[in-house]
């Protein structure tokens, strides 16, 4: 064990046990008309001796020591209350939540994650997972794992697409539904040449393999406009809104409808704080 696991694995335990970790709920929009169409559950940890615990520690934790899929379970069970919730105000758009390669490995799971979406009320077409592409490797021997995932109405994401090991193979094999190019990729544009080619090409690729093409980490008006132009489909960052708590989503729709017009036009922007000139990349 790493030194200082011990005390973090002891700590993330309890505050799963007791439900001390929460939701937020970051926002996705269509670039043809800047309309609602998923949302993302994130996982947040508030620890009182170690402070604000991003994923990229406690995840791995969580993989290593068994406790993947008790989170996996209580944030897809949280998510999708909520989900409900704003359903029944009027809400009715699709949820994202990150799974782990490590869950895939259970042969129940699709049969466990369609159980759960039955018991909460929500529809499976409702709800998208995502995995990462460094996982994708070991993905492409869980072809019926996945497959079956997409037999029961569920979509399937690749997140980060574009820094890991999965080829374009891989992807015409693996049966996902949407494309998420990398933020690594967005942050340098509008002026960078290869990164323009090669969100242009990703979204091209996409477009042809029928999958949905999302640009991450959009922070400024001229990275909106660049993947708008380039052939993005759906787009989410900080220009767009920052993780909200659940009970802001619905203020925040109503905000941005009248927002999105002068987003990609040259029309003086209200943007969230001073986003364009301090862009914030925290997940």
């Amino acid at each position: 064990m790493k030194p200082g696991e011990r005390e973090l694995l002891a700590s993330f335990e309890q505050a799963l046990g007791e439900e001390k970790l929460r939701l937020v709920y970051q926002p996705k929009v269509r670039l043809k008309d800047g309309a609602l169409t998923r949302v993302e559950a994130l996982v947040r940890w508030d620890d009182s001796e170690f402070g604000a615990v991003p994923p990229s520690r406690f995840v791995p934790i969580a993989e290593r020591h068994g406790l993947i899929d008790p989170l996996t379970e209580w944030g897809l069970r949280t998510a999708l209350k909520q989900w409900r919730t704003w359903r029944d105000q009027g809400c009715d758009t699709r949820l994202a939540f990150n799974i782990s390669a490590v869950s895939l490995q259970r042969l129940d799971f699709p049969d466990l994650v369609e159980r759960i979406c039955g018991a909460m009320g929500v529809p499976t077409d409702r709800l998208v997972l995502e995995l990462t592409e460094g996982a994708t490797q070991p993905l492409v021997k869980l072809m019926d794992t996945l497959t079956r995932f997409r037999i029961k109405g569920i979509g399937l994401a690749i997140d980060d697409f574009g820094t890991g090991y999965s080829s374009l193979m891989q992807l015409r094999q693996l049966p996902f539904t949407e494309v998420k190019i990398d933020r690594c990729f967005v942050a340098d544009l509008p002026d960078a040449e290869d990164s323009r080619l090669i969100v242009r090409t990703i979204a091209e690729l996409a477009r042809g393999l029928g999958l949905i093409a999302t640009a991450e980490g959009v922070e400024t008006v001229a990275q909106l406009r660049a993947v708008h132009e380039l052939g993005c489909e759906v787009v989410q960052g900080y220009l767009i809104a920052p993780p909200l708590e659940a009970d802001q989503l619905i203020e925040w729709e109503r905000g941005f409808r009248s927002r999105w017009p002068s987003l990609l036009t040259d029309e003086p922007l209200e943007l969230w704080g001073d986003v364009e000139l301090d862009p914030l990349s925290q997940r």
